[in-house]
Parts: structure tokens; C-alpha cells; sequence
């Protein structure tokens, strides 16, 4: 396996790896336990409605690459040779303590890594009877040691090669309804038919109750899967890309394989709702479906699939976040306290922290993880929506306003981060896409308001020297 030893490596493994690998790591990335367990799980507990979930994600959010893609990784091309999405920030708009900040809201992540080690646990629990806590261990401590010997090179090539067994394992998902559901090529109707019966509701194209209970959070969902692409550690993909022409197999490859894997999971949740109308927790729909459905070597190659699916979004969230405390924190504030520190030493040490690091948010999420939550996708939702209210409206307006500088970004963050934590935290906005939403209009109205206040000639000089 390839050690590495500088920051961008670490980060990025830029030119290292097949645009059409960085392009399956994008969509295995993107998936995680809320595809393959959690929004099973809410379609197994809430119905059909659900299905608006997954036409969000591979429709809209594949949509979102296209359009955000070329501009992002154009203007990192502008800026320099940047590693992360906080660096990105940072340079576009001057601003090191931007950088900094936003380094501190992708600690949110952290809640969507308890996401993936329960996820884990829940499989590892159902299907080979290991205890849950057992699991968690496992699973956190595999992908300390890949991460933390290879990087970005080891995340990439591993989530490449998983993303083809995910891909399988969702065809077999579907392929298995015709002898669970029957019907022949009416399975889908008989489907219908089957959900109807135990419960009405469950065949509603707006549900009555749940997240999906309403046309205009069902809009607010569609935005948050157009913004989802935004987040840190799949961003950073785009930044590994080595030239303009690879974009095309990469937005290719990573479209192909997020159709896939995200459209197909969803029916055997809804499937599992008909085999088992009454499980105790609608998280272990799948994993109880596999083993119902399928012999067992099969279920053991669909099992392995869940499992890389779950192993994908964790290595790639562990990246994201310890890249960004040793590119963006540590290398942004040692100098403050190690005035003659040369540039490679500092490279250097950067890595190390950014290693060292894997073991402290291992063991935080490890011991967020013990306490079940009621629901992994809700609880993976509420972390990213966090993070994407705070950055949508710099990164946006970044691309497309002259206007747009570092007083705004910065107030833009607050607001829209701090907004959604109090919507959620005192139920303010119950349904947590709402929230979400109307929090990121008031990063974009707060962001417009303060940059047309401060904007000057120094600002839009520096932008227009930057996009020569």
C-alpha cells in the first residue's frame, strides 16, 4: 500500500487515480448506510413516499455535479493547487479565518460517521449476531488503518472497486422481488397491491406523516440533494481530478453508479414492509430482507456490498475531516506559534496531524455511537444539512457575484449554521428538510445584504485577478 507523506496527497492523490475510479468513489462516497440501511428503513416505515428521496438522488443531485463540477474545479485551478473545500474558501475569498471556520462546522461530520458505525453495528448485530458495541469497533478501527496508511489513494481505489459490488448488490436487491413479491412483470403492482393492504398510507405519493408529509418539504428535499454534492468530502473528488478533459469520465462514471445503487435499495425496504410487517426497528429492514430472500452465499456477497457500501462514506468522511484539521487548522495556526517553521517541516507536520487526528475522531464517534438513534438516515440528514446551510450561499455566490467577499462568507456561515441548529434543537421547523431550507435562504439573504454593505474595489480587484 502507498504511504504518503505530503498534505496534498494525503488529501487529494491528485492525478494519481483513473478519473472513472475517482468518479465511483464519488457515488460509493455519496451513498453510505443512509442509502443502503437508513432510507430502506424510512421506505419500510413511511412507504412510496419515500421514492421522491430517491429521485432526488439520481436526478437532481447528478444534475448538481454537472453544474457545479467544471466551475469548482476551474477555480481551484485559479486559485492554486488547493487540497480542500475549506482551502477553496479560503483563497477565493482571501479570508484564512473563513477557513478556519469552516474547518470547525465539517466537525459536524462527525454525527454522520456515528451514522455509517451504526449502520455497521446494525448489520454486524442482525446478520452474524456480533454485538452492536463489537461492531462499532470493528468497523472504526478498519478504517483508521487504510485511511491513515493511504489516504485519498487508499479511499479512492477501494471505494472504486466497492462501488462495482454495490452496484450488484442493489440488482440483486430488485431482481429478488420477483419471487418475495411475485407478480411477474406486474411485481411492481402486486408491490402496490401488498402495501396497500396493510396500510393505505403506505402507497401515498405524499405521505401523511414522516419527513415526506407535504409538497413543500418535498421541494425542500430535492434542494438538499441539489446541494448535497456540496458537501466536504465529496467536493474534495473533484479536486483530484488532474485535467479539464477527465471531468467527462468522471461525472459519467459517478452518474452511472449513483442511478444504480440509489434507485434500487429503496424497493427492498418497501419489500421488507411485505415479508416483515411488524419489525421492532425499521433500520434492520434490509439486512433481515437479505437473509429471507436470498440462500446463503448470496446473502453473504449482498452483505458484503452493504458493508462496502457503509466502509465508502466512512473512509471518505474520516478523510474529509482530518485532511481539513491538518491542511486548514493546524497548518493555517501553527505558524502563529512557530514563527521560522520552513514550508516542507510544516507539509510535514500537517500530515502527522492530520493522521493523528484519525484516532481522536475515531474514538469521539465511536463513543457517540454506543446510544442507538431512532433513526440513522434522520440522524445522517441532520448533519449534512448543518454543514450545507452554512456553505451554500460562499460557494454559490463565489462562482457567479462580484460582489461576494470574506465579511459575507463569514456572516453566511454563522447564520445559516446557527439557524438550523436552533430550528432543530428546539423544533422550531420540525421536518428537518424545511428547516434546512429556510435556513440556507437566510445564509444567501445575510450574505447578500453584508458583502453589498462592505464590498470595495480591493475585492472585486482581487477577484478579477484571480479568475485571469
Amino acid at each position: 500500500m502507498l504511504i504518503v507523506k505530503s498534505m496534498n496527497g494525503f488529501a487529494t492523490a491528485r492525478g494519481k487515480v483513473s478519473p472513472v475510479l475517482v468518479g465511483a468513489s464519488f457515488a460509493t462516497s455519496y451513498a453510505s448506510a443512509n442509502l443502503f440501511i437508513g432510507v430502506p428503513g424510512l421506505a419500510y416505515e413511511y412507504g412510496t413516499s419515500v421514492l421522491w428521496y430517491t429521485l432526488g438522488c439520481f436526478g437532481i443531485s447528478w444534475i448538481a455535479l454537472l453544474l457545479f463540477a467544471k466551475a469548482f474545479w476551474r477555480y481551484g485551478k485559479k486559485l492554486g493547487r488547493v487540497s480542500t473545500l475549506p482551502e477553496w474558501l479560503g483563497r477565493r475569498y482571501n479570508s484564512k479565518t473563513l477557513q478556519v471556520l469552516v474547518t470547525i462546522l465539517i466537525l459536524f461530520n462527525v454525527f454522520y460517521i456515528v451514522g455509517q458505525n451504526v449502520g455497521l453495528a446494525t448489520i454486524f448485530e442482525t446478520v452474524i449476531g456480533i454485538p452492536y458495541e463489537w461492531g462499532i469497533v470493528i468497523g472504526v478501527t478498519i478504517t483508521i488503518l487504510y485511511i491513515g496508511l493511504g489516504g485519498a489513494f487508499a479511499q479512492m481505489i477501494t471505494d472504486g472497486i466497492q462501488g462495482i459490488l454495490m452496484a450488484v448488490t442493489s440488482v440483486l436487491i430488485m431482481v429478488s422481488l420477483f419471487w418475495t413479491i411475485g407478480g411477474g412483470f406486474n411485481v411492481f403492482g402486486v408491490l402496490t397491491e401488498q402495501l396497500a393492504a396493510i396500510d393505505p398510507n403506505l402507497i401515498a405519493a405524499v405521505g401523511t406523516d414522516g419527513p415526506y408529509n407535504s409538497v413543500l418539504a418535498i421541494m425542500a428535499v430535492q434542494f438538499m440533494l441539489f446541494s448535497f454534492v456540496l458537501m466536504p468530502h465529496l467536493l474534495n473528488k473533484v479536486l483530484s481530478i488532474e485535467t479539464e478533459e477527465e471531468l467527462a469520465p468522471f461525472t459519467m462514471s459517478a452518474g452511472i453508479i449513483l442511478c444504480i445503487i440509489s434507485t434500487l435499495m429503496v424497493l427492498g425496504g418497501l419489500a421488507a414492509r411485505v415479508v416483515f410487517p411488524t419489525l421492532e426497528s425499521a433500520d434492520s429492514a434490509i439486512p433481515m430482507y437479505v437473509i429471507e430472500a436470498f440462500p446463503g452465499v448470496i446473502a453473504a456477497i449482498i452483505i458484503v456490498g452493504i458493508i462496502s457500501a457503509i466502509l465508502s462514506s466512512t473512509d471518505s468522511l474520516y478523510l474529509g475531516i482530518t485532511t481539513s484539521i491538518g491542511n486548514d487548522f493546524y497548518r493555517i495556526l501553527a505558524p502563529l506559534f512557530m514563527k521560522n517553521i520552513s514550508a516542507a517541516e510544516l507539509d510535514r507536520k500537517s500530515v502527522i496531524a492530520a493522521k493523528g487526528s484519525l484516532i481522536l475522531v475515531g474514538l469521539v464517534s465511536l463513543y457517540f455511537s454506543l446510544e442507538r438513534p431512532d433513526s440513522l438516515s434522520i440522524l445522517i440528514q441532520f448533519s449534512f444539512s448543518a454543514i450545507i446551510s452554512g456553505i451554500i450561499a460562499p460557494i454559490t455566490l463565489g462562482y457567479f457575484w462580484k460582489h461576494a467577499n470574506n465579511y459575507g462568507a463569514i456572516a453566511s456561515l454563522i447564520t445559516g449554521t446557527t439557524l438550523y441548529v436552533v430550528f432543530t434543537s428546539f423544533n422550531l421547523v420540525e421536518n428537518i428538510y424545511l428547516a434546512m431550507f429556510l435556513s440556507s435562504l437566510a445564509g444567501f439573504a445575510v450574505m447578500g445584504v453584508v458583502s453589498a454593505i462592505t464590498s470595495n474595489e480591493s475585492d472585486q480587484d482581487l477577484l478579477l485577478k484571480k479568475s485571469s
